[in-house]
């Protein structure tokens, strides 16, 4: 089995975490499920390749190596609903955000497969976000971590119309502290984007979880839309051009959190 993350340890208060990055499911279980469920289309493309300037800031960055067809590492393995009485997806999924059936009919996973999809794939990848956490707070007294994610700029499901192309979540307000949680939203404000903070996106399982400014972690989820960088249908190819100008925003946004890391030390 390929490792359930790719890690590379960095050297400042800054973290990123990009749950959703890759499109890969295993064999074993690509034969159960559906040909519009391989294509993986609610996969973060290319988010890994957004945020490929992280690491040369000293970020300490950790990427999921599977699909979150296979597990979502930013969902509660309890089953807890991240936004109640709307239309939530499953830590397993079983549709599509187009609502197409993930799995051929009887070859759903049942819940001990479930249970030993959390052990396999999401267990690990948490053990090692919140030991990153942690070694970084010891070392730094504080860490600012920036959970990427990406979507379809209109998905009928769980939105009407067309997303904002920049949404901020911070819990409302609860995994950050108040002055960074601001000074990053006026960046994406003033860009040239439209942005939003804590309206349908406010921070999964893991802006959730992990963020505890009382104790010095700072968490910020960024969930942007594929029209700013990217085709929106298959192949869903990346789009350098358009990349370029996003990146720079991005850019200002964890250098943003990295500068307010040092100050508050």
């Amino acid at each position: 089995m390929a490792d359930p993350y790719r890690f590379i340890a960095g050297s400042t208060p800054l973290i990123v975490s990009l749950p959703h990055d890759s499109p890969h499911i295993p064999d074993e279980l690509a034969r159960r499920m559906t040909p519009p469920a391989l294509e993986t289309p609610d996969t973060d493309w290319h988010v890994a390749r957004l945020y490929d300037f992280a690491e040369a800031l000293g970020a300490t960055v950790l990427t999921a190596t599977h699909s979150r067809y296979v597990v979502d590492l930013n969902r509660d393995p309890s089953g807890e609903s991240l936004y109640p009485g709307a239309d939530n997806t499953e830590i397993c999924p079983l549709r599509t955000f187009d609502q197409a059936p993930i799995y051929r009919p009887g070859q759903e996973p049942d819940a001990a497969e479930v249970a030993r999809r959390i052990e396999t794939y999401w267990r690990p990848y948490h053990a090692r976000l919140a030991e990153a956490i942690a070694t970084t707070r010891a070392r730094h007294g504080v860490a600012v971590l920036f959970d990427g994610h990406t979507i379809r700029s209109r998905v009928a499901r769980f939105f009407a119309g067309q997303l904002p192309d920049l949404n901020l979540g911070t819990a409302k307000g609860a995994s950050v502290a108040p002055d960074l949680g601001a000074r990053v939203f006026a960046i994406l404000e003033g860009s040239r984007y439209s942005a939003v903070r804590d309206e349908r996106f406010t921070g999964g399982y893991i802006t959730r979880t992990y963020g505890r400014p009382a104790d010095g972690v700072h968490v910020l989820q960024l969930e942007l839309t594929w029209r700013t960088y990217m085709e929106e249908g298959p192949p869903y190819a990346y789009l350098p051009e358009r990349a370029a100008q996003l990146k720079t925003v991005l850019r200002a946004m964890v250098e943003c959190g990295l500068a307010w890391a040092i100050a508050s030390r």
